[in-house]
């Protein structure tokens, strides 16, 4: 099987006056963090530095770059430059983007090849349908009246120019640009002499390196079906971690779980696992290769497994409360609970 893990976008820093620092001993380090608000999450950064002002010029930093990558691709800014997309897409014209966009959507195509269409960037207008907070399905009229707006492979791509031949597609990047902001901001952080740290973005994490004395950072999963607990624990010292599940917006009817992972061919919910967590150089890669699993249903398991085992880890819970995987490091074990009616 081909790696999904190429092109990546360029994640050098960008726009700033960023010099290549080296701070004293370890011993010196002290732990120091940011809370802060951003892409609708609650969002933390930790750091190991000398000071809380050398900590806090690189937090800055990052929170910076964060918040320029969220105006940029924010579908709830009318300013955004992919609401200026979505706009000529309307209008079923072509636009010229620049080197990170072009980056990042020849990251989503790559994704959604390998993925056979399933992680697909312009599914995002399906939530026309769907609203997890009514307790209402939808209607497969309305459904249906959707899909005819879904497929990437609709656009016609000659970069830098895109084209839209098909009038009211619309592009949707929630499923990778968390995961880029996060490693983003991690490449900022080390540039400015930051080798011991994590950024935490709601859960999708970028770690910069192990504890200034070598042990890894322990992060816990969530239970699916518990989220206020945790189901295991892992220990990682470097590369990026980002978990997908359908616990978080749903609706239950009859027992039964709709989670807000759309299948793009039919405009319905997933059915099979309910949390898929993968570790891998970057949270970008560890994000979509979640969603990708999710998406696939009661086959992202075995799909899983097929992956290269030196690019990626991962641990996957299904709907009966069954847990298996690659994801090393567990401290926890993990205990099979079935739930019924799920």
């Amino acid at each position: 099987m081909k790696s999904p893990f190429a092109p990546l976008p360029d994640l050098r820093p960008r726009g700033g006056p960023f010099r290549l620092r080296a701070f004293p001993s370890m011993s010196a380090l002290e732990l120091h963090s940011f809370p802060f608000f951003a892409m609708g999450s609650s969002c933390i950064v930790h750091l190991y530095a000398p000071s809380p002002v050398e900590a806090g010029s690189a937090a800055l930093a990052a929170q910076g770059e964060i918040e320029r990558i969220e105006a940029r691709y924010s579908r709830y800014r009318p300013d955004s430059l992919l609401s200026e997309i979505n706009r000529a897409a309307a209008r079923g014209e072509s636009i010229d983007l620049d080197e990170e966009t072009l980056g990042l959507l020849s990251y989503a195509r790559t994704c959604h090849e390998r993925s056979g269409g399933l992680f697909d960037i312009t599914s995002g207008i399906l939530r026309r349908a769907w609203d997890f907070s009514s307790g209402h399905l939808p209607s497969q009229e309305e459904i249906e009246a959707l899909l005819p707006f879904v497929g990437l492979e609709k656009i016609v791509w000659a970069p830098p120019r895109i084209a839209f031949p098909v009038f009211g597609i619309e592009l949707d990047l929630g499923g990778i640009g968390k995961e880029y902001a996060a490693d983003r901001a991690a490449e900022i952080c080390t540039v400015l002499g930051i080798k011991h740290g994590l950024v935490d973005l709601g859960g999708d994490l970028r770690i910069l390196g192990p504890h200034p004395d070598g042990a890894p950072w322990e992060i816990g999963i969530r239970d699916p079906f518990r989220p206020d607990e945790r189901i295991a624990s892992v220990r990682l010292s470097g590369g990026g971690l980002a978990t997908s599940g359908d616990y978080e917006r749903k609706i239950e009817i009859g027992g039964k779980r709709y989670g807000h992972l759309l299948d793009p061919r039919t405009g319905w919910p997933v059915e099979g696992l309910a949390s898929v967590s993968v570790a891998a150089d970057r949270c970008l890669v560890a994000g979509s290769l979640a969603t990708m699993a999710m998406l696939r249903g009661r086959e992202g398991a075995e799909w899983l497994a097929e992956l290269p085992a030196t690019e990626s880890r991962h641990l996957w819970i299904d709907r009966q409360g069954q847990a298996g995987g690659t994801l090393g490091d567990v401290r926890t074990p993990l205990e099979s609970k079935p739930k019924p009616g799920r």
